[in-house]
């Protein structure tokens, strides 16, 4: 399982915006599809965002969102930082939780949420 921090959490105000990141221990978006998860305080984790690998024919990726984000956020990556972001927009009080992201090279784990381990995550509150 691929090393990854997560970070750019923070408190927002309703109708903010954040950018959170996803950082990788080596070179491997471009091989790995990549998810971002989230868990509210009594819910379970759920999957908001998702980017497969690079086409090797193409080279660009694709991605897929939950209805609750759709519009709001989205997720992209820099592979020559090897970082993926969540950009975060037009936040409600619902989107407060931690955020984690996750990668594989198979988009079928990432979307399954199979893992051993997960890192730390980072904390989104949204609050007036």
């Amino acid at each position: 399982q691929v090393q990854l921090a997560e970070s750019g959490g923070g408190l927002v105000q309703p109708g903010g915006s954040l950018r959170l990141s996803c950082a990788a221990s080596g070179s491997i978006f471009s091989q790995y599809a990549v998810g971002w998860y989230r868990q509210a305080p009594g819910k379970q984790r759920e999957l908001i965002a998702a980017i497969t690998p690079d086409s090797a024919l193409s080279g660009s990726s694709s991605s897929n969102y939950a209805d609750s984000v759709k519009g709001r956020f989205t997720i992209s990556k820099n592979s020559a930082k090897d970082t993926v972001y969540l950009q975060m927009n037009n936040l409600r009080l619902e989107d407060t939780a931690v955020y984690y992201c996750v990668a594989d090279t198979s988009i079928l784990t990432v979307v399954s949420g199979n893992f051993d381990s997960w890192g730390q995550g980072t904390q989104v509150t949204v609050s007036s």
